[in-house]
């Protein structure tokens, strides 16, 4: 059986250095497309471009990842920026907001890792948090928490067990979109994972997974992917 492709949103970088060279490049941690791979899947990167062409990406795809990276403009959510609030990349959140989009009206599989559960907040109308103390530990280095689940949850049927997660984020979601329901908590209350009933598969996890050894949730989208 052919494997799903996995489409995972990218940076696009102005000024990246390798070898003699120092180019604009599309870049994207290797941990996630290790994971997708290690899930069964084949990764594709999918770097901004133009919103008009969301659609017909995504309908390429089997699934989409819209991975973890900067803070989303807080204009997005109706907010003025916060003093710890980080520079917007303002290309990368109009493109993962129209691939949001895109999956949702066509039924696609849709993981959304830390930023990217709270893209999908935003898009969906709700509020982020922009600082949070606590599930960040040193500056470029990941943290683990336990993570609960919400039985009857999504989540809960992929992951029933209180477990620990790799962590890293400086944000969290304040207002739940009215769509979404939370699927699992830090033991501080932080919701750590949001789904959207009545959809095929849509999840969102605020942690890090392509930062550690468990790839349940990557094998359930996918599983979703191939259904």
């Amino acid at each position: 059986m052919a494997k799903p492709l996995i489409g995972i949103s990218t940076y696009l970088d102005q000024s990246v250095r390798w070898g003699v060279w120092h180019l604009p490049a599309a870049l994207l941690p290797a941990g996630y497309p290790r994971l997708v791979q290690a899930a069964g899947g084949l990764a594709a990167m999918l770097p901004p471009d133009e919103p008009a062409a969301a659609a017909q990406a995504v309908a390429r795809l089997d699934a989409l990842v819209i991975a973890g990276g900067p803070d989303v403009q807080p204009s997005r959510y109706g907010a003025q920026p916060h003093p710890r609030t980080g520079p917007p990349d303002l290309a990368r959140d109009t493109w993962e907001l129209a691939l949001i989009e895109a999956a949702l009206e066509s039924g696609t599989p849709l993981l959304g890792i830390c930023r990217g559960m709270q893209l999908l907040n935003v898009a969906l109308g709700g509020t982020l948090t922009q600082h949070l103390e606590g599930h960040t530990e040193d500056v470029g280095v990941f943290g683990s928490h336990p993570v609960i689940p919400v039985p009857g949850t999504l989540y809960a049927s992929v992951v029933p067990e209180t477990f620990a997660v790799p962590t890293y984020h400086h944000q969290c979601l304040d207002r739940l979109a009215a769509p979404l329901t939370a699927s699992a908590h830090a033991a501080d209350g932080t919701v750590e994972a949001v789904e959207l009933p009545g959809t095929p598969w849509v999840l969102g996890v605020q942690w890090h997974p392509e930062m550690g050894d468990d790839t349940r949730v990557m094998r359930a989208l996918v599983t979703a992917a191939t259904a």
